[in-house]
């Protein structure tokens, strides 16, 4: 049998780029008073060679751990899910590692002991990303001495937050219907334990009442098709537009409305939100608020790296969602939707 290729060292590095260990060391933890071209050099032979440096041995030459906590929820939700994995590839690009802990809901027990963990493995921070709010709570209350940080637009005491602005979302999504002639707009809601999803209901809300309507019809969803697909079943039929709180809500939303003989938009239009990456091939393409997950995650990382290293300004402020249109809304037609409706099949030929 064959035995294992052996592992580069950081010497191996050193004599492949001709300097010293002590320079591959400085370069590895970013110290300063190495020229450009010798950091070109040494970072060239780290390719070739694939040497993975130590996180003990460079916590002994720096005093630093250069490691981030990362508490996760939401499991397969879009948002989390593509700011966790953003966040990690910029960590990732600033040689920091993260440690992750995911968890299923908001338990108490499970957050503080998933903090202690990471205390206990010398973090220099710790991030949160979650798509309810009693996770973060959890977290804030907690005495900590690392940096800390959330995801979420609106502020929170006890640390920095940084997010894309929900409530303008909720706004934009209901200017574009109601610039469409719609004036009975209806909106299904996230979960109300969700900070984004109470935004996105608020702006719907603000929305209408600038414009004079009122804000009649809520559904109470919980970001699956299958809630969508239940207030489809039973929406009133004056309603003539939907805004859902996101995407995949209103892909269930639309399978509904379409079981029951209504054509989107022609009878009803539909705004989502998030812009998954499905949105714009649903039957038809979906209208919806795009969020930069990207951007977010990279904020993320840069606001929580600036407080580890000693920079005490601002977080930057929440990123501002852009409204994508699609085939899925139109402007409103003349009269009720039961109208055009009944219209509608009048005109159909009659059966054979």
């Amino acid at each position: 049998m064959a035995d294992a290729p052996r592992q580069a060292t950081i010497f191996d590095v050193a004599r492949l780029a001709g300097v010293s260990h002590q320079t591959v060391s400085r370069v590895l933890n970013d110290l300063p008073n190495v020229r450009p071209a010798t950091k070109a050099r040494v970072e060239d032979a780290i390719k070739q060679l694939r040497y993975v440096p130590s996180p003990a041995a460079r916590a002994l030459v720096t005093k630093r751990s250069r490691t981030i906590g990362l508490i996760a929820t939401g499991g397969t939700e879009f948002g989390p899910s593509s700011t966790v994995l953003y966040f990690n590839v910029a960590a990732r690009d600033a040689r920091w590692s993260v440690f992750t802990a995911n968890m299923v809901d908001s338990d108490p027990g499970s957050a503080r002991a998933a903090v202690e963990a990471f205390l206990r493995q010398n973090v220099e921070g710790i991030a949160v990303i979650s798509g309810r709010e009693g996770v973060t709570d959890i977290v804030a209350g907690m005495e900590l001495t690392v940096p800390l940080i959330a995801l979420q637009a609106t502020a929170h005491a006890g640390m920095m937050t940084v997010g894309v602005d929900q409530y303008a979302g909720g706004r934009a999504a209901t200017a574009h219907l109601i610039a469409l002639g719609h004036r009975r707009i209806a909106h299904l809601a996230g979960p109300q334990d969700s900070v984004d999803a109470r935004e996105r209901e608020r702006g719907w809300r603000d929305e209408l009442a600038a414009a004079g309507l009122a804000a009649q019809v809520v559904g109470a969803g919980d970001w699956t098709p299958t809630s969508g697909f239940a207030f489809g079943q039973t929406l009133a039929d004056e309603v003539t537009a939907v805004f859902a709180a996101n995407d995949q809500m209103a892909l269930g939303l639309i399978h509904a409305v379409t079981e029951r003989g209504l054509r989107v938009p022609e009878d009803l239009s539909i705004v989502g939100f998030d812009d998954i990456p499905e949105a714009e091939h649903m039957a038809p393409p979906l209208t919806t608020l795009r969020q930069d997950f990207e951007r977010v995650g990279r904020d993320m990382l840069v606001t929580l790296l600036g407080r580890i290293n000693g920079d005490a300004s601002e977080p930057m402020g929440p990123s501002q969602p852009q409204l994508v249109v699609r085939a899925s809304t139109a402007e409103a037609a003349p009269g009720t939707k039961t109208g055009r409706r009944q219209a509608t099949l009048a005109q159909a030929p009659a059966a054979d």
